[in-house]
């Protein structure tokens, strides 16, 4: 029997990994726990958000992290007064985030009521005009950060400056075009919240109705009753199939045999009758749906569809292998569908009168915000992020091409407000003609420093949680988004009674039981190992991952609730999914023999039983 604890350790309890001395330092002092505030800090419980921040944080991605807790809180909190959630409090602690959800005292709650209710009228009265609306600032914010250029200074102002009067010499168009940079990407995360926290709010509320009228209705139940929509978030998955659709119709199927070298690949393609189709349609998809990242859009190694195309053509050659097999690549959309209206006309035949009419508004207001909580992924963390990067990457290279930097990639060991100062670096010794700037001598020591601090911090996983645990967890974004409930603390601190040897629970994400061989994929650059039925462990999916979920039988994920992205994922690819395990992609090994029931939540390491295959194998049930 497992010793059981009552509490996760203190940050100051966690051993540094060697060479990861002075960690705190790379990182700005706001974001790192304080011993002045120990007490007040060590008394919160913090879990740890590795849903979107799976591996450790160089100093310039900390701007990821910070706009998107900071933004998410302020609509709780300042925008819409949900009566019961404050914002997300958050630190860094050894490269990881950090997480502590801010209640509302008990005695605010009732004030906040009329102004939440007014708050979210005011958008749910009117959701198809105030969304278009509110795409087409978050695309003007798009298009104004692709305007921005990062080109070298010029070497001597334009006579035609000194005839006009202009007074400035251009190197404040560089550093005007950093400071907008910054601040669009911090204005498309506060747009992205904007209907965000909505989405959760419309589920929730149809949620805790279910489960007032039918107590004893599965959560999977109420999931089904909004699935089967059509989501902008899968579009990019699509285009991929249609392309690979095509290719088999035009017979060029055998030209993807190569997609490493993705120019000889397009060449030969268009070269070929019918090829010119082809490619139109490959160009047509790139904008915008050819903005998606393998990652997650946090990071600046996140490879991006656009800019690297051997990944999307490795993806369609993989489709083209399984439409010449036989293999239906489409979503089933119709099945779920069905599904989606069997079990609301279930329901509803229990109800009469009003209460039927109540679960009727709130099922079609749950089902209309729903696609939201995916849709905005593509627009923000892969789009905004993606054009983010890019000129991130342009202005690192026009930085290292002016002998600031050795390697481009330097500039991610520095924080957003330290790349500023380096700029005025830049300006004042070129401006003045001094040559080299300071940063060329001051800067090198310190970003090999930052280097292997970074490098040590990674070789060690984060603790799942901090401190001790609340007797309760309320807040309702932590138990939709991350799958943190007061059960699953428990479990991980090893409190759960029914604990069973070789079994991992987690939450319900998606129904379907399973069994097959597990492949466990720490990282995105490992999904190309991903054998044909196969079950994928990892610490989390992305939502871009979409093109191999028809070749995979389940998921399992160390962390996320009914609302993440992989439980969404899986139950639109009608996929078995557990989420929120806590542990199993450090417990299962690639080769173990799962079984997994996506209906209870359990994953069991099969020890010495024959694999089952086939159809039989993929039953649903629904409660």
């Amino acid at each position: 029997m497992t010793m059981t604890m009552k509490s996760f350790p203190k940050p100051s309890d966690l051993p540094v990994p060697a060479g990861a001395e002075g960690w705190e330092e790379i990182y700005p002092y706001y974001l790192v726990f304080q011993d002045e505030l120990k007490e007040q800090e060590d008394a919160k419980f913090w879990f740890c958000d590795s849903q979107h921040w799976p591996t450790v944080f160089k100093p310039f991605e900390t701007i990821g992290g910070e706009f998107a807790v900071k933004c998410l809180g302020q609509y709780n909190a300042r925008h819409l007064m949900i009566p019961n959630a404050n914002g997300i409090d958050f630190r860094i602690h050894q490269g990881y985030l950090y997480m502590s959800p801010i209640p509302v005292p008990d005695e605010q709650i009732a004030a906040r009521v009329s102004e939440f209710e007014a708050r979210i009228g005011h958008y749910f009265g009117d959701w198809e005009n105030k969304l278009a609306a509110w795409h087409t600032k978050v695309k003007g914010t798009i298009a104004d950060m692709e305007a921005l250029r990062f080109d070298p200074l010029p070497e001597i102002v334009p006579f035609e400056d000194m005839e006009n009067g202009v007074g400035k010499d251009g190197s404040q168009v560089l550093l005007d075009n950093y400071d907008k940079l910054i601040s669009l990407t911090y204005q498309n995360w506060q747009y992205h919240f904007e209907f965000l926290n909505l989405g959760y709010i419309a589920y929730l509320d149809f949620f805790n109705f279910c489960k007032e009228v039918f107590p004893n209705i599965p959560d999977q139940s109420i999931a089904t009753m909004v699935q089967g929509v059509d989501m902008e978030l899968f579009r990019p998955d699509d285009e991929l199939k249609a392309l690979a659709l095509l290719a088999v119709e035009l017979k060029l199927s055998e030209l993807f045999s190569n997609t490493d070298d993705p120019a000889a690949t397009l060449a030969a393609i268009a070269a070929a009758p019918g090829g010119e189709r082809w490619i139109a349609q490959w160009e047509e998809a790139h904008e915008p749906w050819f903005n998606f990242t393998i990652g997650n859009g946090f990071y600046g190694h996140d490879k991006y569809w656009n800019e690297n195309p051997e990944i999307p053509l490795g993806f369609i050659a993989d489709y083209i292998r399984r439409v010449e097999e036989g293999a239906q690549i489409l979503r089933p959309t119709e099945k779920l569908i069905a599904e989606k209206e069997r079990i609301v006309e279930e329901y509803a035949d229990l109800l009469d009168g009003e209460t039927a009419q109540v679960f009727e508004a709130k099922r079609a207001l749950a089902a209309t915000a729903y696609p939201y909580v995916e849709n905005h992924n593509f627009y923000i963390e892969h789009w905004t992020m993606g054009v983010f990067w890019r000129k991130v990457r342009e202005l690192s290279r026009m930085l290292a091409d002016a002998g600031v930097f050795e390697d481009p990639g330097d500039l991610l060991y520095l924080g957003r407000n330290e790349v500023r100062d380096v700029l005025f670096d830049l300006v004042t010794s070129f401006g003045i003609g001094a040559g080299e700037p300071i940063a060329a001598v001051a800067l090198p020591k310190k970003i090999a420093k930052r280097r292997q601090i970074v490098d040590a911090l990674k070789t060690a996983r984060p603790a799942p949680a901090l401190n001790t645990p609340p007797e309760s967890i309320t807040e309702p974004f932590t138990r939709m988004l991350w799958g943190i409930t007061t059960e699953q603390v428990q479990s991980w601190l090893g409190n759960d009674e029914d604990a069973q040897e070789n079994v991992l629970k987690g939450m319900a994400a998606s129904p379907g039981t399973v069994e097959g061989v597990a492949r466990v994929v720490m990282h995105a650059d490992e999904l190309g190992q991903i054998q044909p039925g196969e079950i994928l462990v990892a610490p989390i999916t992305a939502p871009s991952w979409g093109p191999i979920f028809g070749k995979i039988k389940a998921t399992v994920t160390d962390i996320g609730g009914m609302m993440s992205h992989a439980a969404i994922v899986c139950r639109e690819y009608d996929l078995p999914a557990v989420t929120g395990t806590g542990s199993a992609s450090t417990t299962i090994k690639t080769g173990d023999r799962l079984r997994v029931d996506g209906g209870k939540g359990t994953v069991e390491i099969l020890v010495d039983s024959p694999v089952l295959t086939g159809p039989s194998a993929h039953s649903h049930n629904h409660g």
